[in-house]
């Protein structure tokens, strides 16, 4: 097995003296951090709404277009059978 290679220490870019000297770099540095993750996450987020959003609109649109068809269906059985009372109605064999 081989030795774990210790891991590099990630280092401040402001140290504490110099926070403490100018609390407002300090600040400003977190802040800006802070903004740039809230930027990504809500990227990230947004992207996958979208994809979520997309398959449930490619799910809808089957469900319309078979709608659609038994709509048709529908009307094509209503006219025809209106057409048959018609016909009856007009022999005199339904009132």
């Amino acid at each position: 097995m081989s030795a774990a290679k210790p891991q590099p220490i990630v280092k401040s870019p402001i140290t504490f003296k110099e926070f403490a000297k100018d609390p407002v770099k300090g600040l400003l540095f977190i802040v800006i951090i802070a903004i740039g993750y809230l930027y990504i996450d809500l990227k990230m987020n947004y992207t996958g709404q979208i994809k979520s959003q997309g398959i449930k609109v490619e799910k809808l649109e089957v469900k319309v277009e078979q709608l659609t068809e038994q709509l048709r269906k529908s009307d094509s059985t209503l006219s025809a059978a209106a057409s048959k009372i018609q016909v009856l109605q007009e022999l005199g064999k339904i009132k």
